[in-house]
């Protein structure tokens, strides 16, 4: 496999899941397995489904806004702005809130991919695997 460049504005895959517009640019549909990048913006009010990565950790860059990670494994909820960087643990059950009267944008994503995530949404197959 060759350094390939991609672009926000042609993702590959998007998932409401996580915002109406959550774009998946490097992801396993494009070969990465380990890294993912995801270009996601939150409209004020809107906030992700609740969910949990099983066997990856979660970072999550935010380039615009504010608002708040919500941690329901440990009903905890913390407050974040532009420049900061949210780190969300294997296994915690949480969800990204524009509660603060703006929209966020952010890049980031789940490491290693989270294939069982992205098969339970139909995203990959459920024989999809990374190389060997």
């Amino acid at each position: 496999m060759a350094i390939r460049v991609f672009h926000r504005d042609t993702p590959s895959l998007r998932l409401p899941l996580i915002s109406k517009d959550a774009r998946f640019v490097v992801w396993p549909g494009i070969g990465a397995w380990i890294a993912n990048m995801n270009y996601v913006r939150l409209e004020p009010g809107e906030e992700n489904v609740p969910h949990i990565h099983v066997e990856s950790e979660d970072t999550i860059f935010i380039l615009e806004g504010e608002g708040t990670i919500q941690d329901y494994t440990n009903d905890v909820s913390l407050p974040f702005h532009a420049g900061c960087a949210v780190h969300v643990p294997v296994g915690i059950k949480h969800a990204v809130k524009a509660d603060r009267g703006v929209g966020i944008v952010s890049v980031g994503g789940p490491s290693p991919a989270d294939v069982p995530l992205l098969r339970k949404v139909g995203a990959l197959s459920p024989d999809a695997q990374a190389p060997v």
